[in-house]
């Protein structure tokens, strides 16, 4: 019997470089598992053209025509559902989730953030970055949960600040990053190889499953 591949729905809100990184190293990599569906809070999303010249199913569930965050994440997470999916990545998604939404994908959510978490939790992080003077920067991994920005860390890449950095150019070599650590995350999560305890997480080897998958 032909085993039915895990399914993995991807949020996003923009170019959706990151949703691109996904899904072509699922495909070069022949995960065990297809991008089921690409989803949108935004109609004119770049990335949805992408994703359906790749075959896969878009959606767009647009909040502004929800009056609330629980109306818009009810109606988010019925087309979620559709799918079935073994995992929800987030991959510029530009909304704040509300805790049932959260609770109800724990231990299947994860996310990146382009900062060395837990500094610069929320926007602007490149320019606050450069603002604060710090020496190294980057981008995080982390399975998602109410607190926003927050939750255990899967992975970190870092890059220097260096004398001559605009906002363009550290938030460039921070992508860059973001598009190696983040389907490996991703990845690791899929095939069960997240170890989770409190706010630890390791990430066992390829070839290693754990007997059950922890939640945040």
């Amino acid at each position: 019997m032909q085993t039915v591949p895990a399914s993995i729905v991807i949020l996003m809100s923009g170019r959706g470089t990151n949703m691109e990184a996904i899904v072509r190293a699922c495909a070069a990599e022949a995960w065990p598992a297809r991008v089921a569906a690409v989803i949108s809070n935004r109609p004119d999303a770049a990335g949805l053209a992408f994703a359906q010249a790749q075959g896969i199913a878009t959606d767009v569930v647009d909040h502004r025509q929800w009056s609330s965050r629980e109306a818009f994440d009810a109606e988010l997470a019925a087309r979620i559902d559709l799918h079935a999916p073994a995992v929800v990545a987030l991959a510029g998604f530009m909304r704040v989730l509300t805790p049932g939404f959260v609770r109800r994908y724990a231990g299947r959510l994860i996310n990146i953030h382009p900062s060395l978490l837990p500094a610069f939790a929320g926007l602007g992080t490149h320019r606050r970055a450069l603002d604060t003077g710090v020496k190294w920067h980057g981008a995080t991994v982390h399975l998602v949960t109410a607190d926003v920005d927050h939750g255990p860390i899967v992975a970190q890449a870092a890059v220097p600040v260096q004398d001559h950095d605009t906002e363009e150019t550290l938030a460039a070599r921070v992508l860059e990053q973001e598009h190696h650590i983040y389907p490996a995350a991703v990845r690791a999560l899929l095939e069960g190889r997240l170890q989770v305890d409190g706010s630890w997480v390791r990430t066992l080897p390829a070839g290693c499953v754990q007997s059950g998958r922890s939640a945040p």
